[in-house]
This record gives structure tokens, C-alpha cells and sequence, in this order.
């Protein structure tokens, strides 16, 4: 079996920025071990795998090299700019099926607008073995899906160097860093290491959980923020109710097929 594959950089204004996915059209049925198998061979931090049910409509699935994930931003964000850009030209908005329900992506003022859901964090008891992992101290850990650790500033986040078989251990799925920026509303740092992930890039999923702690915070609804990673992200942030929007600029590289 042949299959189209596409790479490219999401939340990136140029090329080996943002965060690489992989996006993988198809027709025919794949098996959730074959889809499992692409990914491990991809070595991406996600392969977006989807399948057209009609005109600007996909169903979506999103797995990491070991695990399929309930919702990924970035590759949700790089299989909407492979639509808009490769298999529908012309659509300025994609709808995707997947295991959380309808997500949508609009396409406007050079950007892709991701609608995805709000998930506010909530207080936990400081755990010592996630300090231990941390390296540092947070003022405060919430969670969501993830849990997110609060910093005194964004010196602190960028400073963190994480034990990252500590901190697979003392985690079910992702650690968020975050703080106040220096330039920007908040920045933060993303580890996933449970889930074969040591750092992500740029994490649109995170920010449904930052999303909604800072705008509280900060006292308003629309946020920029910068993830500090190595190659690191620019998102534009807003917060809608019960969802949030995420927008983010999409570079391409590499267009090709696989053989399965």
C-alpha cells in the first residue's frame, strides 16, 4: 500500500521552527497498529492521520511514536494547512471528526485559528517526587489532562532541566511550565516523557489548559504566547467560553509518499 505523507512546521513563521507533524491522508481503512507503526517509524512527536467523509470534513486520530493521544493542537493545526493547501484548495475552513468531538480550523489573516476545547486546570497538593524530577520548586501545580506547574518567572521555566525518567514516572501524561513573559502574556515549556515525548516543541493541546488559568489571572480573554522550547512557537491565544482558540502559522517541508 502507497500513501501520501506531508511534513510540516506548525505554530512557525519559517522553516525548523514551531513543531514538525506528520500528516497522513488515506482512503481505505488503516489499523490503528499500522497507524501506530507509521508513527514510530515518522520519530515525530505526532503523525495526524486523516480520512475524508465530505467536502472540508475529515475524521482525525493523532499518535505520538508509542501512543495514540486523545488531542493534539499542532498536528491538528498541520493536517488543516495540508487540506486548505494540498487536497482542497480554495477551503478556509476544515472540520475534523476525532475522540473528543467536532474540531474546527479557520483559515484567516495568515493564519490557522484552531477552536478546540477549554480545560481549566485545578489546584493539586505539590507532589515531592515531581520536584525532585523538576529540579525546581513551582509556586503552585494544577491539573487538567496535565499538570501544570506555575513559576515565579520566565528565567525559571527556561532554567528547568528535568530528570525525564523521574518525571515519566511521577507523571500520567504532560507537565506544563508556565510563567508570566517577559515580552508576551505567558510562556511555558511542555514534557511529555510518558508518553515518549522528553520535550515537545510546541504543544496546541497544552494551551487548552493555559489558555484558561491565564486569561483568570491576568483578567482578559485574548493572550500571546511564546513556548520556550529549542525551536520554539508562537500562538496567539484567546478564550471563548468553554473553548479556546488557538492561532499559529503553518511552514511546509516535505511532501512525499510511504510505502506500508
Amino acid at each position: 500500500m502507497k500513501l501520501p505523507i506531508y511534513q510540516v512546521d506548525a505554530f512557525a513563521s519559517e522553516v525548523f521552527r514551531g513543531n514538525p507533524a506528520a500528516v497522513v491522508p488515506y482512503v481505505e481503512p488503516l489499523s490503528t497498529e499500522l497507524m501506530q507503526s507509521i508513527a514510530m517509524e515518522n520519530n515525530l512527536s505526532e503523525t495526524a492521520f486523516i480520512q475524508s467523509s465530505g467536502p472540508g470534513h475529515y475524521r482525525i486520530r493523532w499518535f505520538t511514536p508509542t501512543v495514540e493521544v486523545d488531542l493534539c493542537g499542532h498536528a491538528t493545526l498541520a493536517a488543516a494547512w495540508v487540506v486548505i493547501n494540498e487536497l482542497e484548495p480554495g477551503l478556509t475552513r476544515v472540520l475534523f471528526d476525532s475522540g473528543v468531538g467536532r474540531l474546527e480550523v479557520d483559515a484567516r489573516e495568515g493564519r490557522l485559528i484552531l477552536d478546540f476545547p477549554s480545560r481549566p486546570p485545578r489546584p493539586i497538593e505539590i507532589d515531592p517526587a515531581l520536584v525532585t524530577a523538576m529540579g525546581k520548586t513551582p509556586l503552585e501545580v494544577l491539573k487538567a489532562r496535565d499538570l501544570v506547574l506555575v513559576y515565579r518567572s520566565e528565567a525559571e521555566v527556561l532554567g528547568l532541566r528535568p530528570d525525564f525518567v523521574k518525571l515519566a514516572a511521577a507523571s500520567t501524561f504532560g507537565v506544563l511550565a508556565t510563567a508570566k513573559g517577559n515580552t508576551v502574556d505567558f510562556v511555558s515549556r511542555c514534557f511529555f516523557p510518558a508518553v515518549g515525548i522528553d520535550e515537545d516543541p510546541v504543544t496546541g493541546s497544552a494551551h487548552c489548559s493555559l489558555i484558561p488559568f491565564w486569561a483568570e489571572r491576568l483578567g482578559r480573554t485574548a493572550l500571546a504566547a511564546l513556548q520556550r522550547s529549542a525551536r520554539g512557537g508562537e500562538l496567539f491565544c484567546e478564550l471563548h467560553g468553554d473553548r479556546v482558540h488557538i492561532g499559529g502559522r503553518v511552514v511546509p517541508y516535505l511532501k512525499g509518499e510511504i510505502s506500508v
